[in-house]
């Protein structure tokens, strides 16, 4: 397993639960020794103490050396980072670099498995890197929920193989033997594209749903009642169709990029997904200009204005912050000049990122609220419902929440002294689930 990302180090610690022995290797030397002490940085629900035990069998090991990791493996998964890159093109730098580095050490008859999300193309693209006839490349993408990472692999809902070689594609699927889930074993394409169309189809029912929240918002009815009604059909479903700050996070802006990218390429236009972009942007304008038109100094600029944000991670559950709505907004009222105190219950007393030229964090509610002129929620963080909203009364300036996440109970807060503005919803209606 080279890479101990979300990905890599969740695949391995499932495989080696599974009864597989699994070497993880990573360049980071102290992740690799913090790893080995089953010390786990990222917050995921049920890894650390998979970790812990699959160390103690002897099933999972980690190591900094990839060509030892590599030398005696039967299958090799590259399960490493594909940021977004220049023009919105995926960047495959470290797949390539990988590729070049295992090609003369990589046993014969050895399988490579791309469990990155990567461009159509890229299963041949690696096999021409390495060079190598008697060692085949596999497509099998990771279909993880951050936050559900473990249980999703656990029981998953599919798992897609695509291979040239049916005989090496039915080897990676042995490995999730156990697992009680359909498999799909197709070609190398289809399971990239696959991946693809599945993020693009999430991100374009948010999408869907968010600009379906301005429209109630217009006409006087209940997002949460629409969405009720319009998700009990089977064609449809109720998941993804919950109005939000729009939509981030480390797979969907990167990926819907990258497949508006391979379009252009193509040739290929595909106008339902670029609306889904834009439709993306533009709502989180919306919403900015909601906190101006209520908020804004005389110049109506956000000058001298200062608010309270609660939740920073990009959706409830994880620290990650990468492409966080949450910050997207954060930037936009930076832009128009406000002064932004932030909480995060996952940030609480943890190594992270260095944010001081966007906002201050700070380790209570309280804290962040003090001399606000509004809250805005930001992340469906459900301990949020809990906290002393008529302590945060007390110290806002301005008795006003912005409840960007519907989250709320706006009966309570109301009770509380505050004004409550959803999305989607007028403040006499309580907010579902």
């Amino acid at each position: 397993m080279i890479g101990t990302g979300y990905v890599g180090l969740t695949t391995g610690a499932c495989l080696a639960s599974l009864g597989h022995h699994v070497v993880c290797a990573d360049a980071d030397s102290q992740k690799v020794q913090r790893l080995r002490r089953a010390e786990v940085d990222i917050l995921e629900p049920g890894l650390p103490d998979l970790v812990r035990d699959s160390v103690a069998t002897g099933h999972l090991e980690f190591t900094q050396d990839t060509a030892a990791a590599v030398a005696e493996a039967d299958v090799v998964f590259l399960c490493l980072p594909t940021p977004m890159g220049a023009g919105g093109a995926a960047d495959l730098a470290a797949v390539e670099t990988v590729a070049g580095e295992i090609r003369t050490v990589l046993p014969q008859n050895s399988v490579v498995v791309n469990k990155s999300t990567v461009p159509v193309g890229t299963a041949e693209r690696v096999a021409d890197l390495l060079g190598r006839p008697d060692v085949t490349v596999v497509s099998n993408p990771e279909f993880l929920r951050e936050g559900r990472a473990v249980h999703d692999f656990m029981h998953p809902d599919r798992i897609v193989i695509g291979a040239a070689d049916r005989e090496a594609g039915q080897r990676v699927a042995d490995l999730y033997g156990t697992l009680d889930a359909p498999v799909v074993l197709t070609d190398a394409a289809s399971a990239e594209l696959a991946k693809y169309a599945a993020n693009f189809f999430l991100a374009m029912k948010l999408s869907f749903a968010n600009n379906l929240a301005t429209l109630c918002e217009h006409f006087g009815a209940d997002i949460g009642d629409v969405t009720d009604g319009i998700g009990h059909d089977p064609r449809i479903g109720p998941a993804f169709l919950r109005p939000g700050p729009g939509w981030g996070g480390s797979c969907l802006p990167k990926d819907t990029h990258a497949l508006l990218t391979i379009c252009q390429e193509a040739g290929v236009d595909f106008p339902l997904l670029r609306a889904t972009i834009e439709t993306n942007v533009e709502h989180q304008h919306r919403l900015v200009e909601r906190i101006v038109a209520e908020s804004a100094a005389a110049d109506g600029s956000l000058h001298g204005v200062r608010l309270a944000l609660l939740g920073l991670t990009f959706k409830a559950g994880t620290s990650d912050l990468r492409d966080s709505p949450a910050l997207a907004i954060a930037r936009l009222l930076k832009e128009r000049g406000a002064e932004l105190l932030a909480y995060d219950p996952a940030l609480e007393g943890i190594r992270r990122p260095d944010l001081s030229d966007l906002l201050t964090v700070v380790d209570d509610p309280l804290d962040a609220a003090a001399g606000a002129d509004a809250c805005v929620v930001l992340t469906e963080w459900p301990q949020l419902r809990d906290l002393d909203w008529e302590a945060i009364a007390g110290r806002l300036a301005t008795p006003t929440v912005h409840d960007f996440r519907n989250l709320l109970d706006p009966v309570r807060l109301e009770r509380a002294g505050l004004r409550w503005y959803g999305v989607g919803r007028t403040p006499a209606l309580a907010p579902r689930g």
